[in-house]
């Protein structure tokens, strides 16, 4: 919170006249602005919102019946001025002329009469910026608590409601917690309290399921349930043993990170359809015992000026706030096709806004990011720093193709020795391991048909030759992403 503090006293002295905070919970965000004020100042402060007009700041007690344009004449009236207007839910205002009129009077009056100094800071949980005001406007993230700051808190509860928190069961939850308001924190550590007379480790599931709720109210993010775990990926031994490593730092997050231990990024998986990219994704959440949310960027798109880098910026912490999580993004070239190469404007903000977070985000967020055909992303996309590792997925070997008829066979109940899987091996060159799966519930749907109790190998051999792999039917394209995976350096999944 004192960086935060740090920026925005830059932001007012460097004369930002338009403060926009995005922010739900206003008492926080007050005494930010509290805090920024120079206590040596005559700096007044005048707050507004839509239900009570003008009000007190500090006592939230209405002071008069005054309309937003009339507040807003009334201060820009002003010959000397040292003040800040606080506007809180004033964003179905931000669509009228005479407001945005008066707004932008009172911004350029600030940057150029000397005698005149006020910042006007918007406070909602909507963000709206009208194109008169968009080089007026500088957006304030409010920052979410850190690690350290979430352990007082933690500390302050225990001490105000006289109850003992262990020093390693306070550093757990408040990497639970991070990502979440103080706001949010206390509530949930009221919630448990009231719950169970504590608060102890077991208190992890509150937290999940109040993350569970911000996710459903977002709309934006959707979160995936699933049963698939790390033995139901047949082959790709490099890439599953690199996943146990960093499951062994996401497990011991708090002693990982006191220790000096990076937090893990991600991943890229590119390489052949059908082999594992989204199950590996799956397994990993269940890896790393965290929720699994899956991020559609075409649905970040939207109408207004604005308002699809909004939505991603949303996305985006919205998945640090529900962290520790695994964020995965399926077939991501083709949300961001086409960049540098005269792209849509709005896709390319979005990708810049995206690498950004990508590179610079310390959040317990694990980005599992899938793709087919590398050769549509943009080189910037492939630097090391924006993920932990690359992987490529190729077609299985013989050895992966044996494995994943042995998973497939055993997971419904017809898995047998007598299975002669060096003829399916042979039989199989090119098959992908979604061709494999295919072949096994045909198998089976056949048999049960014709009234059989069992398979053997020569009802999978019939099948096989009645199946067009992956790799015949696409077989120019899946050349063509070959030759694009060969100029990159990128690290083979399997052995």
């Amino acid at each position: 919170m004192q960086q935060a503090l740090v920026n925005l006293t830059s932001y007012i002295d460097a004369l930002r006249s338009i403060i926009y905070i995005q922010h739900f919970d206003f008492q926080s965000v007050d005494e930010l602005i509290m805090k920024s004020k120079d206590e040596q100042a005559t700096t007044e402060i005048y707050e507004f919102n839509p239900g009570k007009g003008y009000v007190d700041f500090f006592s939230k007690r209405q002071k008069g019946d005054y309309s937003l344009k009339e507040m807003l004449s009334f201060i820009e009236d002003f010959e000397v001025a040292e003040a800040y207007i606080v506007l809180k839910d004033v964003h179905p205002f931000l669509d009228n002329p005479e407001i945005i009129s008066l707004l932008k009077d009172i911004s350029l009056r600030s940057m150029h009469d000397e005698k005149y100094n006020v910042t006007i800071f918007i406070v909602s949980t909507k963000l709206v910026i009208p194109d008169e005001l968009e080089p007026f406007i500088t957006v304030f993230d409010m920052p979410s608590p850190g690690i350290n700051e979430i352990e007082e808190l933690i500390g302050d509860f225990a001490l105000k409601q006289d109850i003992l928190i262990d020093h390693d069961v306070r550093g757990s939850l408040a990497v639970s917690f991070k990502g979440l308001t103080a706001f949010e924190i206390i509530q949930i550590l009221n919630l448990a309290y009231q719950t169970g007379g504590t608060v102890a480790e077991e208190d992890k599931s509150l937290i999940l399921k109040e993350k569970e709720q911000i996710i459903k109210k977002s709309g934006m993010i959707e979160i995936v349930n699933f049963k698939e775990t790390i033995e139901d990926i047949g082959g790709l031994d490099h890439l599953k043993e690199w996943l146990e490593q960093k499951a062994l730092i996401f497990k011991k997050l708090d002693k990982a990170i006191k220790f000096g231990v990076d937090i893990p990024k991600g991943t890229l998986i590119v390489g052949m359809p059908g082999c594992g990219k989204s199950l590996t994704a799956k397994a990993t959440a269940r890896l790393f015992e965290v929720p699994l949310l899956r991020l559609d960027v075409g649905k970040l798109l939207g109408k207004y000026i604005g308002e699809s880098e909004d939505n991603m910026r949303r996305a985006l912490k919205i998945s640090e706030a529900v962290s520790p999580c695994v964020l995965w993004i399926d077939e991501i070239e083709k949300a961001f096709a086409g960049i540098g190469e005269g792209g849509h404007e709005v896709t390319s903000r979005l990708f810049g806004y995206f690498l950004t977070w990508l590179q610079e985000k310390d959040s317990t967020v694990f980005v599992v990011a899938t793709a087919n055909d590398i050769s549509k992303l943009p080189p910037e996309f492939l630097r090391k720093g924006r993920f932990d590792e690359l992987f490529y997925v190729d077609f299985p070997e013989g050895e992966e193709r044996k494995k994943i008829f042995e998973i497939h066979l055993k997971k419904r109940n017809k898995w047998s020795k007598d299975i002669d899987t060096i003829q399916l091996i042979n039989k199989t060159e090119g098959f992908s391991g979604a061709d494999i799966e295919s072949v096994v519930r045909d198998v089976i749907e056949k048999a049960f048909i014709n009234g059989r109790d069992g398979i053997d190998t020569q009802d999978i051999i019939e099948v096989i030759e009645d199946t067009k792999s992956l790799s015949q039917l696409l077989k120019d394209r899946i050349e063509e992403m070959k030759k694009a995976i060969e100029k990159i350096d990128i690290k083979p999944a399997s052995r």
